[in-house]
């Protein structure tokens, strides 16, 4: 990876701190691509589900088959692109709590992180864009111009993710989600590969009491 700095925004944190909502906003303001690369997990798990391989193994034959084979691209897209597995589009189907619960048990697979290494790779290289994930300042994308690692109060991210589920239909108490949460930042933070640390030079910012629009204008104004 060279030392050259890209024109780009890396965005980590953790689950339901408004990684995507800021990223894609701020994308928007610096007129950059979004891409939010949890949508790309999301799609393996959607793959894996697809294929009722749920309770498998990451060495099970059958898992590193899909994997193996798993053809997933992304489309540009005003709103933020399009993740596409075997040239259709799933985008609209990456949102389920049971998608997202897989993803996050998957993302810590060593043949999962390779799987999408070099696709994240290639598209950060292309510059005048903005990602969020849990590893695109430290691994994804090092060379960016700006690094931002978000935080914020795990009930506040509860209450967050408890709203966007209920938007959705989908009623399930703050004290499920917030366990639900717990659990995700334990295995995001402990797990041996590209684990949930913020890059050297990242600026924290905590969005606990903040509003999208003051976030967002927080995050432009140290970029430009």
């Amino acid at each position: 990876m060279s030392g050259v700095r890209i024109e780009a925004v890396a965005i980590d944190g953790p689950a339901s701190s408004g990684k995507s909502t800021l990223a894609r906003e701020v994308a928007r303001r610096l007129g950059f691509i979004f891409l939010d690369t949890g949508s790309l997990y999301r799609a393996a798990a959607l793959a894996l589900l697809s294929a009722g391989a749920v309770r498998m193994a990451e060495d099970d034959p059958e898992v590193v088959r899909i994997l193996s084979s798993l053809d997933i691209s992304v489309r540009p897209d005003p709103s933020g692109a399009r993740v596409l597995i075997g040239g259709l589009d799933v985008t609209d189907h990456l949102r389920s709590e049971e998608v997202g619960s897989l993803a996050s048990r998957i993302s810590a697979w060593p043949i999962v992180r390779k799987t999408l290494f070099d696709l994240q790779r290639k598209l950060a290289l292309e510059g005048r864009i903005v990602m969020d994930g849990r590893d695109i300042g430290t691994v994804i994308l090092p060379e960016a111009r700006l690094k931002i690692f978000l935080v914020a109060d795990p009930e506040i991210r509860a209450l967050r993710r408890q709203k966007d589920l209920e938007a959705r239909g989908d009623r399930r108490s703050l004290e499920t989600i917030l366990a639900d949460i717990l659990d995700r930042d334990r295995r995001d933070r402990e797990r041996l590969l590209s684990p949930l640390v913020p890059a050297p030079d990242a600026l924290h910012l905590d969005t606990s009491r903040l509003t999208i629009d003051e976030a967002v204008t927080w995050i432009v104004d140290h970029y430009r």
